[in-house]
């Protein structure tokens, strides 16, 4: 489906498009936008029509990279409200890849004064069924037009939504392809920065994993080829049996892989839930090993757009092992359900994660504050 609405879709129809969305095929009917440039600062916040964005052929995003983004969702509330998940947490990491490359910071309030505009005004499209969202992705690029080899001054930000749900009630095991001829980031570079380099970087890789039938990559280490770092873009987890019950562990933050909102959220919540969590290095042939003894009975990836999805097969060129019995594991089950409950307001919010958003009852125009 490509539907580029640049007027609002009837309701028939958009509720024809949320009854299976897939994701990132179908977009909701608004943007935001706002402006910077280094004589002004930010200017121009408003919200619009989704619509195409003219850029000169020497627009610098276009030749030297400068451009990140955000994944986040909002959800569907029992009451009728919607509520997004953790936008503080995503717009000071939004600004410490802006500071990575060089671009300029969005205050936090304007960031998520510009994620609640978008919802206000096309609140209709955020799917009423538990586990699917409105994913949203906000945005910036450098939008000056020129060809010096330097940071650029002047910059588009922007947001847009598409609504989003999972294939299956119960996600499917990924299988993941462990190829270590390939790096994703190595240290003192842009790893931990969510910028559009990573991910075009990423996917020669990522076709050697689907000619392999597998769903994602498994990245190492730069430097020995030997510690797990992520998943394509999800972070892992890894469940430990041991005699006083599971226990979680994740690869630390290195500098050279994403610190991911999910994965935070997951750290916190295990410990809630009674589950003894570590962030540890651990190998492939460490992870093999303990699949195959037994000692790792579940490993799970994580991640915005996935939430939480088992892992049930590491495949690479030489060697493939089972992940437990190849399905989701106790321990992945409770922790996605009971993420699943705070976004759906089924449970208590008792991390204070979860910013309500009242929209408005009807089209009349969503505008956001003045920028400081």
């Amino acid at each position: 489906m490509n539907d580029f609405a640049m007027q609002p879709l009837s309701v028939e129809r958009r509720e024809e498009l949320l009854a299976t969305p897939g994701f990132g095929d179908v977009f909701t009917d608004h943007m935001v936008t706002m402006r910077w440039s280094a004589e002004v600062g930010w200017r121009d916040a408003k919200v619009g029509p989704l619509a195409a964005m003219s850029l000169h052929p020497a627009t610098m995003a276009l030749h030297y990279g400068q451009t990140i983004f955000e994944g986040m969702k909002a959800f569907w509330r029992p009451n009728g409200q919607r509520a997004l998940f953790r936008p503080a947490d995503h717009a000071r990491r939004f600004n410490r890849s802006a500071r990575r490359l060089t671009m300029p910071t969005l205050p936090e309030e304007q960031f998520v004064a510009a994620l609640e505009a978008l919802v206000r005004i096309d609140g209709g499209w955020v799917p009423r069924t538990r586990g699917h969202s409105l994913y949203l992705r906000p945005f910036m690029i450098a939008a000056e037009t020129g060809l010096g080899l330097r940071p650029a001054e002047e910059y588009v930000f922007a947001v847009i939504g598409t609504p989003a749900r999972p294939g299956s009630v119960e996600p499917k095991p990924m299988r993941l392809w462990a190829a270590p001829e390939y790096i994703r980031a190595a240290p003192g570079g842009t790893g931990a920065a969510k910028c559009g380099g990573n991910y075009g970087g990423a996917f020669v890789a990522q076709q050697q994993a689907v000619a392999n039938d597998c769903d994602e990559v498994v990245w190492l280490d730069a430097r020995e080829r030997r510690y797990v770092e992520e998943a394509g873009g999800c972070n892992l987890f890894f469940v430990e049996s041991t005699i006083d019950g599971p226990r979680l562990k994740t690869p630390p933050l290195s500098g050279t892989l994403l610190a991911g909102i999910t994965r935070d959220s997951i750290l916190r919540l295990a410990e809630k839930l009674g589950f003894r969590v570590a962030e540890e290095p651990i190998t492939l042939d460490e992870w093999e090993r303990g699949c195959r003894d037994g000692r790792i009975a579940e490993t799970f990836a994580c991640g915005t757009a996935r939430s939480i999805v088992p892992v049930g097969h590491v495949v690479s060129a030489d060697r493939d092992w089972p992940v437990g019995d190849g399905t989701a594991g106790p321990v992945t089950s409770r922790l996605r359900a009971a993420m699943l409950d705070i976004h759906h307001g089924q449970a208590s919010d008792v991390f204070g994660w979860m910013r309500l958003v009242d929209t408005d009852a009807d089209d009349s125009p969503v505008r956001i504050g003045p920028i400081q």
